[in-house]
């Protein structure tokens, strides 16, 4: 991501029980300057969330966006929705230590969380420190160069 614009707009979306907890960390987002990119869910009927991984998706490969973040009841199935797509790195995370984690050995852009075992404080500090941590490069490149698209794994 070179883009500074891009770099500095976070996309987001989530399913019918994210909603609260996503457009509190949207609200997070705008207080830290950021473009937010909010793709829905829309209200609490039941939605299904691979629709939401898959926008979510779209908008970080056509540049709408440089990251993202998404939301589910616990996190897990829209996780494995959005690393369908060869061009998301997406970690579900509980805590600080896993966004850091996230950033620092995975190069992830899509920070993940599940709605009803993070509450609203803990997922906000997780997302700054997941905005905060640069990717440490080094003997973990080779390692996420594998998990990039076939056009990307030149390493």
């Amino acid at each position: 991501m070179t883009d500074r614009k891009t770099d500095e707009t976070v996309a987001l979306a989530s399913d019918h029980r994210g909603v609260a907890l996503r457009r509190a960390l949207a609200e997070e987002l705008r207080d830290r300057g950021l473009t937010v990119v909010d793709l829905g869910a829309d209200g609490e009927d039941s939605v299904d969330y691979p629709d939401f991984a898959d926008a979510l998706a779209t908008a970080l490969d056509n540049g709408r966006a440089g990251w993202g973040v998404l939301v589910c009841g616990t996190g897990i199935g829209i996780s494995i929705a959005a690393n369908r797509h060869p061009h998301v790195r997406a970690a579900l995370c509980r805590d600080a230590n896993d966004a850091r984690m996230a950033r620092l050995h995975n190069d992830a852009n899509v920070i993940v969380f599940g709605a009803t075992s993070t509450e609203e404080d803990q997922a906000r500090q997780c997302l700054s420190v997941f905005l905060d941590t640069a990717f440490e490069g080094g003997r973990h490149q080779r390692r996420v160069a594998k998990m990039s698209p076939l056009k990307e794994n030149s390493v």
